[in-house]
């Protein structure tokens, strides 16, 4: 009698089979949960004292990847062992592949996101750049996404070309829409990888200058020396000549003073010495040349050249003003007056007589 009750046929199968195949998930998924929490357990207990970082990804990979596509294997194979409808084969082979498809991505998208944060933020200190590698990171992401997400669904058999084509023409009709907008964001990459600059940099773009404090996706802002804040597009950034003083190992100097012509010749002859003297005393200043270079209109015009040996903007304003008061502090020792414009007016007396 209890034969012949479980050998009843439902919907193709007898209600032998369908125990058997609940049978299966129920002992196989609690089974494979035991092996899962004691492996994992010991698994962490191994790497909680190694100071390697793979085995971490591996742990992640296998407790979000491996065991979801374990536990659905088991109730595929329990229920592909039932004789199904064509449709419901059809859905189970759907779901297969789906879930398939989506841990593989998935796994993928962990391993990319690895590789990529250890190749750049564990590089990185500046908060700023590191939120900057953060959106791309998940923007990479996201692109990994996408393509799985269209392998996925032209293993289903969804006509994907006809999607692609579609989103291609839309695309470009976002992108003649939003130029402006793309370009500033390739811009930014074109600033991120190749690094014409980066933040903290003092750089000049035509005749303006500042320090660099922000790089975002759309804009670069620039604090400068009077204190406003200079915002430029990225593409105009990257379209521009830049000089980056952060760069220099030293920077040039040339300068000029004047005396007045009526110093004598003794003291114009010791003049280029006496500059080299000042600045040779000054930290970080390495003196090049001093002439006596031409006669101006209203001065003896005296030429300097010197090497600050730093890109700091802020270090070579404090030498500039450093040699400038040593200078005057000199020229008053030795009675010597520096020039300004003037003009000398000769009368000449034609009298009658």
């Amino acid at each position: 009698m209890g034969s012949g009750f479980l050998n009843r046929v439902y919907f193709g199968n007898t209600l032998l089979n369908y125990l058997i195949s609940a049978g299966i998930i129920i002992a196989g998924l609690i089974i494979l949960k035991i092996i899962e929490k004691v492996s994992i357990h010991r698994i962490k207990a191994f790497t909680s004292k190694t100071k390697l970082t793979i085995d971490d990804l591996i742990v992640e990979i296998i407790e979000r990847s491996v065991f979801p596509g374990l536990y659905f294997g088991i109730i595929y194979i329990a229920l592909k062992r039932l004789t199904l409808t064509p449709i419901l084969t059809k859905i189970l082979d759907i779901a297969g592949t789906f879930v398939l498809s989506f841990l593989l991505i998935r796994a993928v998208v962990i391993l990319a996101g690895y590789g990529l944060e250890r190749f750049w933020l564990r590089r990185e200190q500046d908060e700023n750049k590191v939120r900057s590698i953060t959106g791309i990171i998940t923007v990479i992401k996201g692109i990994i996404w996408a393509g799985g997400i269209i392998f996925m669904l032209d293993n289903l058999g969804f006509n994907v070309s006809t999607v692609i084509t579609g989103l291609g023409i839309g695309g470009v009709a976002v992108a003649l829409a939003a130029q402006a907008v793309l370009g500033d964001l390739f811009a930014y990459f074109t600033i991120f990888f190749d690094k014409p600059f980066e933040i903290g940099d003092f750089i000049v773009v035509g005749d303006l200058m500042g320090t660099v404090e922000h790089i975002g996706i759309k804009s670069t802002r620039l604090r400068s020396i009077s204190g406003e804040e200079l915002v430029f597009s990225n593409k105009d950034l990257t379209n521009s000549r830049i000089k980056n003083f952060r760069r220099m190992n030293r920077r040039r100097v040339a300068f000029s003073i004047g005396v007045t012509y009526d110093t004598p010749l003794e003291k114009v002859k010791k003049l280029p010495g006496v500059i080299k003297g000042v600045i040779d005393r000054i930290d970080k200043a390495t003196f090049d040349r001093a002439h006596f270079a031409s006669f101006d209109d209203s001065w003896l015009r005296f030429e300097i050249v010197y090497y600050v040996e730093s890109s700091d903007y802020y270090v070579y304003m404090d030498i500039q003003q450093e040699i400038n008061l040593k200078l005057k502090e000199k020229f008053e020792k030795m009675g010597i007056d520096f020039a300004f414009p003037s003009q000398t007016i000769y009368l000449v007396n034609q009298g009658n007589g």
